[in-house]
């Protein structure tokens, strides 16, 4: 684990950062983009930072390589269910209005849920907060979203921070859809990043290996 930045489609990322009291590694980077008419548009570069500790939650895939895990669902639950800080630094490539991106948000996550069977009330409400935080925002290019998952409660706290303005926050009770958020981000096959999961699936995969 190196000292210098990653550099994520020119976009740097610090290999460690300190939110609550561990530092964190970054363990996974990767980008969100579509093609269309053969040409790819770039969304946002994320940055996945865990506590190197989760590597001894995910013993039992020990010995499988990189390409095995990319494809395993189960690997990625466990990653999600394991009891250690995780946090998400999302990055604006391209750059959109906030209330664009709650949306977005907002609908996978019913989406999800609902699907599951665990869309309730309470869930609407959550997630309605999480489309009126987003509301007021631009999102112009180097804006910078983060999700924080605490180790010991099922809660996120949503950042967003841009140039020339204070970071606002917000923060996410409802256990379910906690979880899907993760699930979005961190959920394999499912996941929203093809590039993001097979770069964690590799650097696990090699940390698992030593």
């Amino acid at each position: 684990m190196g000292t210098e930045m990653v550099s994520v489609d020119e976009i740097p990322f610090p290999p460690h950062i300190t939110i609550a009291t561990k530092p964190l590694s970054l363990l996974g980077h990767g980008i969100t983009d579509i093609e269309i008419h053969f040409l790819q548009i770039k969304f946002t570069a994320i940055g996945v930072y865990l506590e190197p500790e989760i590597v001894g939650h995910l013993q039992q895939w020990k010995g499988k390589p990189a390409n095995e895990l990319a494809e395993n669902d189960d690997f990625f639950d466990a990653l999600i269910a394991a009891p250690v800080e995780k946090f998400l630094r999302v990055v604006v490539i391209k750059e959109i209005k906030g209330s664009q991106y709650g949306v977005q948000l907002e609908s996978v996550v019913r989406d999800r849920l609902a699907e599951a069977d665990k869309y309730e009330e309470e869930e609407e409400e959550a997630l309605e907060k999480i489309v009126e935080f987003f509301q007021s925002k631009y999102m112009k290019k180097n804006s910078i979203i983060t999700f924080y998952f605490p180790s010991t409660s099922p809660t996120a706290e949503i950042g967003f921070s841009t140039e020339g303005k204070e970071e606002s926050k917000l923060k996410v009770e409802n256990a379910n859809v906690v979880d899907t958020i993760k699930k979005w981000y961190l959920g394999g096959t499912r996941g929203v990043s093809a590039t993001t999961i097979s770069c964690l699936a590799k650097t696990i995969s090699a940390e698992l290996a030593k």
